[in-house]
Parts: C-alpha cells; structure tokens; sequence
C-alpha cells in the first residue's frame, strides 16, 4: 500500500499561491573528500547521468571511481570554495533571491490583468546535495502552492540535467496525497532574454579590458552517445553560440564552439574545451576570451577548470592571456530574462485574478453548510 505524505487539512479560506521551483545540478557541503565522496555517490549513482547497466556501473562506482575521485575533487573545490560556501550554492541561491525579491517588490494589487505578486512563492533545491528538490517543494506545499512552475538553470536541455530534474520532482510528488498543478520550463537557450543577457556581458568584459584575438564559447560535455540517442543538448549549445555571435556581429574566425569536463575514454562531443586552448596556444594568440553559456551560475567547472587549468593549458601551450567570462550569475539582466520565462509560462495562472474577500466567505459558507469544521 502506498503511504502518501502528510499535508495540511483543507483550508477552505485559503485559494493557494503559486511555486516557483528554481533547481540547479548539486554540489558537496565542503571541499573535502568526505562531503565530495557522498555527493559523487548520489550524482553518479542517477542512471540519468551514468546510462550503463546498474549490475556493471555499481561495481565500478563503489570499487573504482569513489575510492579514487573524491580526493582529487575535492583538491579541485578548495580551490574555488569561497567563505561563503560552494559557488555553485551560493550563486544559484542568490539568483532564486532575486527572484523572489522580484516579484515581492512588485505592486501589491493587481495591474494589467495579473494576479498579485504576494502569491507568488520562489523555493530553491538542488538536484543533489542540499538543499535538496523534496525539502524545496515542502517548502512551497508549506506556503500554500497548488500550481507550481519548475525552472531548472540549464539554459540547453539534456536528459542528464532537464531530464533528471523532472524525474526527481515526478517522484516526490508522487508521494503527495494533492498534487499540484505542474509546469516545467526545459530550456531556454534561444531566449531573446537571455541571448541578450550573454551578449551584453561579453561586450562589458571587452569595454573593460580590450577585445580577444578569438572568443571560444565552452560548454559542458556530454558522451557523443546522448547525440545520437536523439538527445538535443548539442543542437541547442550551437544554436545559443550562433545567435550570440550574431548579436555581437563576430566574424566566423574569431569564434568557436567547444565542449568541457569530458571523462573516460568513450567519444564526447567534439572539439574539446582542452585541445582547443592548446591548439590556440600553439598559434601563439595573445589574448583569449572564454565564455560558458551552458553554467547560469560559475561553479567548478567554470572558475577551477577554465579559469585556472584552462589558463595554465593555454599559457604553456605558447598563449598570452586568457580570460573567462564570469557567468551570468544573479546580475540584474539575466535575473529579468528568467522572470520573464516563468511569467511567460504562467501567464493564465497570473492573469486569474484569485478570490476577492466576498468569494471567499462564500465560499467558507458553502463548506460549512455542507458540514466543514469551523
């Protein structure tokens, strides 16, 4: 028998918000190798990210790889660990703040057909780690949320990040005896808003300190299998680079697209981020600038992996500078363009105006009548 979890009793005086879920992929709770050995082991362990049989990958996980990553990992993050925590952590939760101070700063009373921005409540979890998908969306049952619109900060879709986030939310609301009303946002790597955001930061990095001989735009990888598979993640970097490119009117030869943080000896998407830079650096280019668009906050693999050992591979390939331009993190433009996207994916959930107070006290009248408790 399935045990659905508690809630609340009805309230028949409550006409419920609506849940802004802001999600991102998860990071250890410190850099050491205890803290990265358990992140890991949940990370890896998602058949979303690792997509081999359980009976071969379980051995290798807990015989191989979580006797031998963890330490070096966790080298890597304390060298990024800021005082106030993980990067990743501290960045995504500030974008979840914006957001939420968004749309409480927002007048009171509604205007132009939406409902009140007072109903909106923003709850932030990660897909592993904490805090945790569960511990966001008891946070937005908590608040009254019986719509909820689930925005995951992956600006291109794949099944291991879009794909996982939406398995892990179907399974706790699974357990829920009311299930909410659900939205999800899957990507946005074309949005105006967004391209403009990335374009707009770009050009604020060349006005501060000079134009590059070549931009290289670096995403993360992913085994050249998703491809094939049918996964779009590919198609969608492409498509961002090329719109944004085309926004700052770059010429074919000063840009290129490259993919990151491959692993193993299987193919990954191709060029790679590494090769690249060595490539570069053997043509003795002087400056370099390195944007990923894929990360929406800068996390390990944007300020240990390009910021540091990108640097350090292209430097002693023969380069001079390279540069890498920080992601858009909670700056005022991209917190705008994810608004939008959510306000967009509900507008009939903020056009309905809700309960005005003599709807509602008929509405408790009519409950009673029927036998509600007082």
């Amino acid at each position: 028998m399935v045990k659905f979890s508690a809630s609340t009793p009805h309230d028949h005086s409550a006409s419920g918000c609506i849940g802004v879920l802001v999600t991102n992929l998860g990071t250890p709770d410190a850099p050491t190798p205890s803290a990265v050995r358990r992140y890991l082991a949940e990370f890896l362990a998602d058949p979303r990210v690792i997509e081999l049989p359980r009976w071969l990958w379980r051995p290798i996980l807990h015989g191989v790889v979580l006797r031998i990553r963890p330490r070096r990992s966790a080298r890597a993050y304390a060298s990024i660990w800021s005082p106030q925590g993980s990067p990743l952590l501290v960045n995504s939760r500030a974008i979840a703040d914006a957001l939420r101070a968004r749309w409480a700063d927002a007048p009171a009373t509604p205007r132009a057909g939406r409902r009140p921005p007072g109903r909106v409540a923003v709850a932030f979890g990660m897909r592993y780690g904490t805090p945790s998908i569960p511990e966001a969306l008891d946070t937005l049952r908590e608040a009254g949320a019986v719509r909820i619109v689930v925005l995951p900060l992956y600006p291109q879709y794949s099944g291991a990040t879009g794909g996982s986030t939406f398995d892990a939310v179907a399974r706790t609301l699974s357990k829920w005896r009311r299930v909410p009303a659900l939205r999800f946002v899957d990507h946005y790597h074309d949005d105006p808003g967004y391209i403009d955001a990335l374009a707009a930061s770009i050009e604020t990095a060349w006005s501060e300190g000079g134009r590059p001989d070549r931009l290289l735009f670096s995403f993360h990888g992913l085994p050249r299998r998703c491809l094939d598979a049918g996964d779009p993640y590919h198609c969608e970097c492409r498509k961002t680079a090329r719109l944004v490119a085309g926004k700052l009117g770059l010429d074919p030869e000063t840009w290129r697209v490259a993919f990151q943080s491959r692993v193993g000896r299987g193919e990954w998407l191709r060029p790679y981020t590494d090769e690249t830079l060595v490539e570069w650096g053997r043509e003795r280019l002087e400056k370099v600038d390195v944007v990923c668009p894929g990360f929406s906050a800068d996390c390990l693999e944007t300020l240990e992996e390009i910021a540091i050992r990108g640097r350090e591979c292209f430097v002693a390939a023969g380069g001079g500078r390279l540069r890498y331009i920080p992601a858009l993190n909670a700056g005022a433009a991209h917190v705008a363009a994810l608004a939008t996207l959510v306000e967009g994916a509900i507008s009939d959930w903020l056009a309905d105006p809700g309960d005005d107070a003599e709807g509602r006290d008929r509405r408790i009248a009519r409950a009673r009548a029927l036998g509600a408790p007082r």
